[in-house]
């Protein structure tokens, strides 16, 4: 498991570009919002650290996980952004159910970012149980959304 190798948090090895003068918009889940919400917490303060003005930082709320790319695309479509982050928590049930949000969501966000031609970031966490979720959100395995923001600064910069 690679998150077993690596706190998602550490970026101090890598080059970061600057998000000055940038504008990004995040997509958040509302479901398994103790987790989304963390998610969003290290993906604002990220883009923060590495100078995104507060104000250039725009959050839209969907229902839940399924909804994040066309919350992307209706985001893009209301402003010029140079990159949007995704973040939401699929836990595994009892069910198939999980294959097909976590497989329709993947391939629904990078569907937005061919055709919209921006880069549009894959936020969400598809663990197997909730401790999962809060290990990678904050605890031990550090906190997607930092990773996430690295990456749409990375992205934003090509």
């Amino acid at each position: 498991m690679s998150t077993a190798l690596k706190n998602l948090s550490s970026s101090k090895d890598d080059f970061v570009p600057s998000g000055k003068d940038g504008i990004y918009g995040i997509v958040v889940s509302e479901w398994n919002r103790e987790i989304t919400e963390a998610l969003l917490e290290g993906a604002v303060s990220t883009l923060i650290e590495n100078n995104v003005d507060e104000k250039d930082i725009y959050v839209q709320y969907v229902p839940g996980s399924f909804e994040l790319p066309l919350g992307a695309s209706k985001l893009v479509e209301k402003k010029r952004f140079d990159a949007v982050i995704c973040l939401g928590c699929v836990i595994q049930g009892e069910t198939r159910h999980f294959d097909f949000i976590c497989d329709a969501v993947a391939n629904g966000i990078m569907d937005v970012s061919l055709r919209k031609d921006i880069p549009v970031v894959f936020g969400l966490l598809t663990t197997n149980t909730l401790e999962q979720a809060k290990a990678r959100s904050g605890g031990e395995h550090g906190n997607k959304g930092v990773e996430a923001a690295i990456t749409a600064l990375k992205m934003a910069d090509l």
